[in-house]
């Protein structure tokens, strides 16, 4: 068991380098499925695999690249600190199935913006359409806002977070996708899961073992992840990411 638990992290280290997004989009329903975990200690157990620096190999690569804002980072990491403690409080207390109906909203509104669909039924799609890379400066509470709603989104759901985060920068403050994604994927690096994983241990959702063998497979995965990540043109980025969401928010849905 001990080494399947260590693909998935792989696989979802794969997923956080290229995306940005933490992982537990794909580690969550993995250990629900593969691993018969319910959705608590699914939640609790991706948490914790993302608690320590695993992506940090990765956030070096677009540093380097001269992709990633480290006040920005700092600010969401602030916000997903403050968040994360009422998520994981919101998780405990609310019905499972409609978190999951919730959760699947949530994917498919994200995967429509990241299509663009909105903008075909505008006649001047290309004036208007989101720039590729062009990012403005907004006031402390703006960034502050988004990591909180993303803390809470990841204490809710068992995710890191950056399915909330990229979105918002890019429609927000115009970040372009890549850009994004290395943004979020530093923010993801502080422990900003720590209060609502301290709320599902308190619980009795935790098995501390599992989530490291998780863990150890997301540094290498993250590694594959960014380099894939950094040859990849920020159109197909975008359209690659939009599909791998509607693909999960369909299986979520039928499950």
């Amino acid at each position: 068991m001990e080494i399947g638990f260590l693909i998935l992290g792989i696989l979802t280290g794969i997923l956080s380098g290229l995306f940005g997004i933490g992982g537990g989009i794909l580690m969550v329903p993995a250990l629900i499925v593969f691993f018969g975990m319910n959705i608590l200690d699914a939640n609790a157990n991706s948490l914790t695999a993302m608690l320590l620096p695993v992506g940090i190999f990765g956030v070096i690569a677009y540093y380097k690249a001269g992709m990633i804002n480290i006040k920005d980072s700092l600010l969401i990491a602030l916000g997903l600190f403050l968040g994360s403690f009422f998520g994981g409080e919101l998780a405990i207390n609310i019905n499972e199935d409609f978190l999951t109906k919730l959760y699947v909203g949530i994917l498919i509104s994200i995967a429509i913006l990241y299509l663009d669909i909105p903008l075909f039924f505008k006649r001047n799609r290309d004036k208007i359409s989101i720039k590729e890379s062009n990012p403005i400066k907004k006031a402390i509470w703006v960034y502050i806002i988004i990591g909180m709603g993303a803390g809470i989104f990841a204490g809710l759901f068992g995710k890191g977070g950056g399915i909330v985060i990229v979105p918002m920068l890019i429609a927000v403050l115009h970040y372009g996708p890549k850009e994004a994604a290395a943004t979020s994927l530093a923010a993801l690096q502080l422990p900003v899961g720590l209060p609502s994983i301290i709320v599902y241990a308190q619980n009795g959702h935790l098995n501390i073992m599992y989530a490291i063998f998780i863990a150890i497979g997301i540094v290498f995965g993250t590694i594959m992840g960014t380099k894939i990540g950094l040859q990849l043109p920020a159109k197909v980025f975008k359209k690659i990411f939009a599909i791998f969401l509607i693909v999960v928010a369909i299986y979520m849905l039928f499950k």
